[in-house]
């Protein structure tokens, strides 16, 4: 083949791997990666060895490397990410992608053989409250050398690329996280918890403080509602402050924990009264795009990220970060059906093409190309 035919090979890490989808990172990998592979680009993934029971070598045409790394809490996805990134330099990859502003020092290594790298920074890192002390202090160290060691760094809103200005002098990329409309399913599934449609509320995430579930619940429990807050998600670990959440005992509240079937995860979508999103931290945000997608009417937490994703109002309401603003908002909406209702009529068309999976990748492509060639 012709050095001119020679096909672009893009090595994506920082994850958990491939086809495994637990968070945001790794549902944007099987996204981007299957999309670039469709395109004719050579895509492999580095994935957590310990994680994969099966270790095929490819799937639907993506090259899966298994690398080990230190599985303990704090240090299970730098260490893979060290590893990965080793065994990419010795490799004959373009390109190397990484996601996770955790990994910035790892740049180093790159930049020591020469190899043409782009990180994808995520959200405020340093600001979240589990990472205390020394650990808030890494991931701001951390995130100032992803602008030093990457040749080009990524944000996915316009407010995180405005943060990496302040802050480290780095001006980056945007490039949204991606999402698609999608059709609303029967409410079949969501009589498994003896829910019925426009009956609940919904809160989808991690059970961690940043994501505010503490604080929806109790101000959605000193309402007068009588519909039931469900809450999907949990903790990989054990974890106080989600254990202790988790016994509030109240018969308006359901905890579901994981949900692993998508067809019930996309009932549970499909037919809430409204979906509650608390994020704090972080720039496009996963669940909140599914929740678009869906046709959700949305209650979400006043921050500059949540006001850009909703285009300032236009397709959701907001509460400030306290219970009885969440207990006004409740019961806000629930004397204004006919609004909630119109919410949820428009909320597709919040998805711009800038959201758009198809988009999204002819972004980071131009990108992949670019480094490859420069």
């Amino acid at each position: 083949m012709a050095a001119s035919e020679k096909k672009l090979k893009v090595a994506i890490m920082g994850a958990k791997g491939y086809p495994y989808v637990y968070g945001g990172y790794d549902t944007m990998i099987k996204e981007l990666g299957e999309r670039l592979v469709a395109k004719g680009v050579l895509v492999r993934v580095y994935n957590h060895r310990a994680l994969f029971p099966e270790k095929p070598k490819f799937v639907n045409g993506i090259e899966c490397i298994y690398t080990p790394a230190i599985e303990t809490k704090s240090l299970t996805q730098l260490t893979h990410t060290f590893f990965s990134m080793i065994h990419a330099c010795f490799s004959d990859v373009d390109v190397i992608f990484v996601v996770n502003s955790g990994n910035g020092p790892f740049g180093i290594i790159s930049k020591i053989f020469r190899k043409p790298t782009a990180i994808n920074v995520d959200g405020l890192e340093w600001l979240r409250p589990k990472w205390k002390g020394l650990g808030s202090k890494y991931f701001f160290w951390a995130s100032k050398m992803a602008t030093k060691f990457y040749d080009q760094v990524i944000n996915d809103s316009d407010e995180m690329r405005r943060v990496y200005l302040e802050l480290f002098k780095k001006d980056s990329k945007v490039i949204a996280y991606g999402a698609n409309p999608k059709e609303s399913v029967s409410a079949e599934p969501i009589l498994k918890w003896n829910l019925i449609s426009r009956g609940y509320y919904l809160i989808v995430g991690r059970l961690v403080p940043d994501n505010n579930a503490d604080l929806i619940i109790e101000g959605f429990l000193k309402s007068n509602s009588d519909k039931t807050l469900v809450v999907v998600g949990d903790v990989p670990f054990a974890d106080e402050w989600a254990i202790r959440l988790k016994n509030i005992q109240d018969h308006r509240l359901l905890f579901t924990g994981y949900v692993t079937d998508p067809n019930e995860l996309a009932a549970l979508y499909s037919h809430c009264y409204a979906y509650f999103h608390g994020h704090e931290f972080g720039g496009t945000n996963p669940a909140m795009l599914k929740a678009l997608g869906y046709g959700c009417a949305i209650l979400a937490l006043d921050t500059p990220f949540n006001q850009e994703m909703l285009q300032n109002g236009k397709h959701g309401w907001y509460f400030e970060k306290n219970p009885m603003a969440v207990k006004s908002l409740v019961e806000k909406a629930e004397s204004q059906p006919e609004k909630l209702e119109n919410l949820r009529q428009t909320a597709r068309l919040g998805l711009t093409q800038k959201y758009n999976w198809d988009y999204v990748t002819e972004q980071y492509l131009e990108i992949f190309q670019k480094l490859a060639k420069d």
